[in-house]
């Protein structure tokens, strides 16, 4: 009896998760990168974050890059990225380290 209860729960719960992956979008490649004139910094001190493509409210948008103080003395920006992993593109934002 309890090998019928925890088979059927097993089939009951993987129909769930696949119910739920029909409506689930998949990043095959994230836009071509923008590029434009980075310019001055505005200041001493300014860092240059760059610009990236977000993926918002299911459509592609452009954040552009910006001059940025550092929130804390010797923190170093890591860059954005996209990074191919298996058969799919991943989403790395940038960040203060």
């Amino acid at each position: 009896m309890k090998r019928k209860l925890l088979t059927a729960a097993f089939l009951m719960a993987g129909s769930l998760f696949t119910g739920c992956a029909g409506g689930a979008a998949v990043i095959v490649e994230p836009p071509p990168p923008r590029y434009g004139v980075i310019g001055m910094a505005p200041g001493a001190g300014f860092v240059w974050t760059e610009g990236f493509w977000d993926l918002r409210g299911g459509a592609w948008v452009w954040a552009p890059g910006r001059w940025v103080r550092p929130p804390r003395a010797r923190a170093v920006w890591v860059a954005p990225a996209w990074r191919h992993e298996g058969a799919h593109w991943r989403y790395y934002r940038g960040r203060w380290r």
